[in-house]
């Protein structure tokens, strides 16, 4: 049946229609299950998944004429849409790689987590000062023959600046100080941190601390205590009796004594008496690198009396010319090594718990015990200011050399030459050091008589 030309231009246009539904149709088969999933996904509408279902079913409608270039565009979108979120990943990854690069430099260069004990501990010489013996005869005598005539013994400690550190330091130091302070420390000699600045006199404010030390007299470093081979060193207790700012309360509890009784009376007792001054060091072992390796080690080197009056009152105290000791502090909450010994409850020392937990490793941090250690090295001179603090002494060396060995670094000699030089004072300027009236510093010292006699050496 032949056609007009109005039927030729019909079915063209239909061919045109039908050409892109075939090559759309052909596209959805070509594409892979998962670009058409994610299509499918973003579109949201009802009609889109109605135009899905016709798509699927091959009965093209009026409306699927601009379906091919929106899914043209969704195409478009979804292939340019993985590279964008990749570029924004890689980027993520740069910046969290960077971060943690970053963290873990400042983790590296950040300073590492201390033990409790480690923050506590302060290495070097940590105090330096004046050291006085005094010995006082027991009630109602007046005169001491032997060392069962003295009813207690006593070490005061007036602590001081080191002598480079005070006002007295020579010009040179100060003008060499220059912009950064380093010049300054040139010209400080070896050991000089171990020797006090002068002690100033007729000044009652300064801080002391008043010891009572146990058996009496001081351990003889030379001398064997007992163990095995004789090898074990001696060793003494010593209480915090006093700490104070006040001289006043030295001389009165240094000073004569009278007190009632119900059956003797109105009893009297004389003052305590100098045996000896000098000038003393606490240094911490600086080597030290576990909490089990330090040591502090207490030494000193006398000025007064002289080695031409030096004799049977200081050899029966145990008080050498220079000596050294292995210092520790005993933990207030361990209980005592045996039946009467040491501070009864009370009396004892209540450090903070800083210094508990710190030192001692209350807790469980150090040792065996809840309380933690038994015993402790002075790690901060602070365990120092507490009265009723208990101390051990260890008898360590004797004599300037073995002052030097323990307290090392040139600390012994540098005390030893400063005492020579303090020798020189006569005994009036150094009870003024201690700020006491005229009445009292013969009272301590006794009648010039009695005093001639304590420096030629007799115990009366």
């Amino acid at each position: 049946m032949p056609t007009t030309r109005a039927q030729e231009a019909a079915e063209k246009r239909n061919l045109r229609t039908r050409q892109p539904a075939e090559e759309q149709k052909q596209t959805a088969a070509t594409k892979p299950a998962s670009k058409a999933k994610k299509s499918g996904s973003t579109r949201k509408t009802s009609t889109s998944k109605k135009g899905g279902q016709a798509k699927k079913e091959g009965s093209p409608t009026v409306g699927e004429k601009r379906e091919p270039e929106a899914e043209e565009n969704e195409e478009k979108q979804s292939e340019e849409e993985p590279p964008a979120k990749k570029v924004k990943t890689e980027q993520q990854t740069d910046n969290k790689s960077e971060g943690s690069a970053e963290a873990d430099a400042d983790k590296e260069n950040a300073p590492a987590k201390r033990h409790p004990a480690e923050s506590m501990y302060q290495a070097g010489t940590i105090e330096r000062g004046h050291i006085y013996f005094f010995y006082r005869p027991k009630v109602e005598l007046e005169e001491v023959h032997s060392l069962d005539d003295v009813q207690r013994f006593y070490m005061l400690l007036v602590p001081r600046p080191p002598q480079f550190a005070s006002s007295s330091d020579s010009k040179t130091s100060t003008e060499a100080k220059g912009d950064d302070g380093d010049q300054e420390m040139n010209l400080i000699e070896s050991g000089a941190d171990a020797v006090p600045a002068p002690e100033p006199k007729g000044q009652s404010k300064k801080r002391f601390r008043l010891m009572v030390i146990g058996k009496k007299g001081l351990p003889d470093p030379e001398a064997g205590g007992g163990g095995k081979g004789g090898g074990r060193k001696q060793v003494f207790w010593a209480t915090v009796a006093t700490v104070s700012d006040d001289l006043k309360k030295l001389e009165e509890g240094l000073g004569p004594k009278e007190y009632e009784t119900k059956t003797r009376g109105t009893r009297h007792q004389a003052p305590a008496r100098l045996a000896a001054r000098g000038a003393y060091a606490i240094v911490n072992n600086e080597a030290a690198r576990t909490p089990s390796q330090r040591e502090t080690h207490f030494g000193y080197h006398l000025s007064h009396p002289d080695d031409e009056h030096f004799g049977e009152v200081q050899e029966t105290l145990g008080i050498h010319k220079a000596s050294s000791f292995v210092l520790q502090v005993k933990n207030p909450l361990a209980p005592a090594s045996g039946p009467g010994q040491g501070l009864p409850q009370g009396r004892r020392a209540e450090f903070p718990e800083d210094i508990m937990e710190g030192v001692f490793g209350k807790g469980g941090q150090r040792g065996r015990e809840s309380y933690g250690l038994r015993f402790a090295s002075v790690e901060r001179r602070e365990l120092l200011d507490y009265e009723g603090a208990e101390l051990l002494f260890i008898a360590a060396r004797s004599g300037e050399e073995g002052l030097e060995a323990s307290l090392g670094e040139g600390r012994g000699h540098a005390l030893e030459e400063a005492e020579r030089n303090e020798g020189k004072e006569t005994m009036d300027e150094v009870m003024k050091e201690l700020a006491m009236d005229d009445d009292a510093r013969m009272s301590l010292r006794g009648t010039a008589e009695k005093y001639r006699t304590l420096l030629r050496g007799r115990i009366d």
